[in-house]
C-alpha cells in the first residue's frame, strides 16, 4: 500500500473515525502504563534529605527529645538543610517566612564556636546550638539587622548542629536545656 492509499483512506469518514479510535487507544494505553509503573513506587518518593520548596536548600526530618518527658522524641519535624559553605552563610536572609518548614537546620562537618548573624534576614529568630551528640548547647534571640554592622551571636560552647526558628519558636519544639537533637531521613508528606 502506498503514501497516496494510505492519505485515500484517512480523507473518508471512516479513515477519520480509525484514526481517532487509535488516538485515544494510545492515550489510554499510556495512562494505564504510567499508573502501573508509579503504583511500585514508595507512598513518599521524596529522596532522603530531599528537595525542599526553597531553592538551593535540601529538606531533612528532625526530632527533639525533650529533657524532662517521654523518651521518644518529639515530632517528626521537618526543616531546611544548610551544610555548605554556600548555605551556611545565605541561611534565611531575605526570607520572610519559613515556607512552612519548622525550621532551618546547620548541620557542620566538624565542631564550630563561630557565631550567627542577622544581616539581611527581615524577621526576629531564634537560634539553638546543639553538639556533636545533638544535645542542647545554648541558644539565643536575634534581632532582624538591615545595614552590615550586625552583632554576633556566640554560642556558650562548640556545637556540630544549630536550629534556626521564627522568633521565641524553640518552646513549641521542646528545645531547650537537656534536649537533644535527632536529624536525619525524609520529611513525612504534610
Amino acid at each position: 500500500m502506498g503514501l497516496s492509499a494510505v492519505t485515500e483512506i484517512l480523507e473518508t469518514r471512516w479513515g477519520v473515525r480509525v484514526l481517532h479510535w487509535a488516538v485515544a487507544a494510545l492515550m489510554a494505553g499510556s495512562l494505564v502504563a504510567c499508573v502501573a509503573t508509579g503504583a511500585n513506587r514508595p507512598a513518599d518518593p521524596r529522596l532522603e534529605g530531599g528537595q525542599s520548596r526553597v531553592p538551593g536548600f535540601r529538606e531533612v526530618a528532625f526530632g527533639v527529645r525533650p529533657a524532662a518527658g517521654p523518651t521518644a522524641s518529639a515530632g517528626p519535624y521537618c526543616a531546611l538543610l544548610a551544610e555548605t559553605t554556600e548555605q551556611v552563610q545565605r541561611g534565611l536572609m531575605g526570607r520572610r517566612d519559613l515556607a512552612g518548614y519548622d525550621g532551618m537546620i546547620f548541620r557542620f562537618p566538624a565542631d564550630s564556636t563561630a557565631g550567627f548573624y542577622m544581616r539581611d534576614v527581615p524577621v526576629p529568630l531564634t537560634v539553638a546550638w546543639f553538639d556533636a551528640g545533638g544535645r542542647f548547647v545554648s541558644s539565643a534571640d536575634m534581632a532582624t539587622c538591615p545595614d552590615q554592622n550586625c552583632p554576633t551571636y556566640p554560642p556558650a560552647a562548640p556545637y556540630r548542629f544549630a536550629l534556626e526558628v521564627l522568633s521565641g519558636g524553640l518552646g513549641r519544639l521542646g528545645v531547650g536545656p537537656g534536649s537533644v537533637i535527632e536529624v536525619g531521613g525524609a520529611c513525612k508528606v504534610r
